[in-house]
């Protein structure tokens, strides 16, 4: 099963997306959003930077996990992944991002 986006509202009526993979993990999660458009628009950007590897920083938390930022061509983070216990699990994260973001169908649930 390929990859998809979900487009919901947070608690505080943000729009948020996260983009889970196939298996039904999520990979990569946004921040709040105002405007569902404002967060339609981040979708967009996701899916167009994916591919490029120099999108990801990728950090090292104080704690010791791994995790990355995708950002945009302004270096503006328009998604940031979940932790992971190594580097090599948060280096996958990042090759399933790529993988499956470009062609992600978007799940809108906040209809």
């Amino acid at each position: 099963m390929a990859g998809k986006f979900e487009l919901y509202t947070d608690k505080a009526g943000e729009f948020r997306f996260r983009l889970k993979a196939g298996n039904g993990e999520i990979i990569l999660a946004s921040e709040g959003y105002k405007q569902k458009a404002s967060a339609t628009n981040g979708i967009e950007s996701v899916k167009k930077n994916a591919s490029d590897d120099a999108r990801y920083e990728r950090k090292e938390t104080d704690a010791g996990n791994f995790r990355f930022n995708l950002k945009s061509t302004n270096g503006q983070v328009i998604g940031t992944s979940e932790s992971y216990k190594s580097a090599s699990g948060r280096d996958n994260g990042i090759e399933s991002v790529k993988k499956n973001a470009p062609d992600a169908r978007v799940e809108d649930m906040t209809a």
